[in-house]
């Protein structure tokens, strides 16, 4: 449910299989899928992988983001971003240890754009949790599938997609903004590594109130001004969640990003920069926990 970015998305594992229509509903039990059951052109972290110079990654990575696909937007970054970005993701890879990534955070957050540009740095497969629950209840929207069934119905599935991805390596995961309430999920995505990340209230409310909340469904049913809604909502969810949001292993805070920079103004900070310095944060977590386990 957040905004796409424009660079190459890699093959999800669902991409090319039938599911069963109904296959993570409460009537149905789940399909497990493991990476046994992936065909062997999307089995992810296997192969030969060709080692190329941080230049020629960089280069690459840069000419890769700057296409533009169907229905998405265009994202440009630097000569010297990219190269950060494949500098960084190299420190952080031997760490991972091809451990799933999980992005956690409140709807509106960046949680896909951020997400798709780590898979890429990383060379992982990126997933969006809510689209693939959209495919195995065969719904075409997450708003959809709250006004046809219910949201308990909804979290359900959610649950059982984490799970099958948990099982999984070498996937960074764009989860729901409510998918760090039910503990359970917990236990699957602390299998790998969780980042949250932390925007503003007021910045998520403005961008939410821009594009309006016809795809979010708890926001949707709200009346009045458009951005008073988004942050009268906003609010009540993030105070239900943020000791949830806070079990993350790395927190990206955009606030701190921005001052960093000499600034306070969230919204122009972009998708390379936070991702940046989503690599920097999960960086100081595994070293850190690699020395105290050493």
């Amino acid at each position: 449910m957040e905004a796409s970015v424009g660079i190459r998305a890699r093959p999800g594992a669902w991409a090319g299989l039938e599911k069963p229509r109904g296959a993570y509903s409460a009537r149905a039990p789940p399909v497990r899928l493991t990476p046994e059951k992936l065909p062997e052109r999307l089995a992810l972290g296997t192969g030969p992988r060709r080692s190329t110079g941080p230049v020629l990654r960089a280069a690459k990575l840069k000419a890769s983001c700057c296409k533009k696909s169907a229905g998405t937007e265009k994202v440009h970054y630097s000569a010297d971003e990219a190269l950060i970005l494949q500098q960084k993701a190299q420190d952080v890879l031997p760490y991972l240890d091809g451990r799933c990534v999980y992005l956690v955070g409140m709807m509106g957050s960046g949680k896909t754009t951020v997400g798709k540009i780590l898979a890429e740095v990383l060379g992982y497969s990126f997933f969006d949790s809510d689209k693939l629950v959209e495919k195995a209840v065969g719904i075409s929207s997450v708003a959809e599938i709250f006004q046809l069934h219910s949201e308990a119905f909804f979290r359900d599935n959610e649950s059982e997609v984490l799970r099958d991805l948990s099982s999984m390596h070498r996937l960074v995961v764009a989860t729901g903004g409510g998918a760090v309430i039910r503990p359970i999920n917990w236990s699957y995505m602390k299998k790998g590594l969780t980042v949250w990340l932390d925007v503003p209230l007021d910045a998520l409310a403005r961008r939410i109130a821009a594009v309006g909340t016809a795809s979010r469904p708890l926001l949707h049913q709200e009346y009045g001004d458009p951005y008073a809604k988004a942050y009268t909502k906003l609010t009540s969810l993030f105070e239900q969640r943020m000791d949830s949001y806070a079990n993350a292993d790395a927190r990206v805070s955009l606030e701190h990003i921005a001052l960093k920079q000499g600034h306070n103004d969230v919204t122009i900070l972009t998708p390379s920069t936070i991702a940046i310095e989503a690599l920097l944060r999960m960086e100081s977590f595994l070293t850190e926990k690699a020395t105290v386990r050493n």
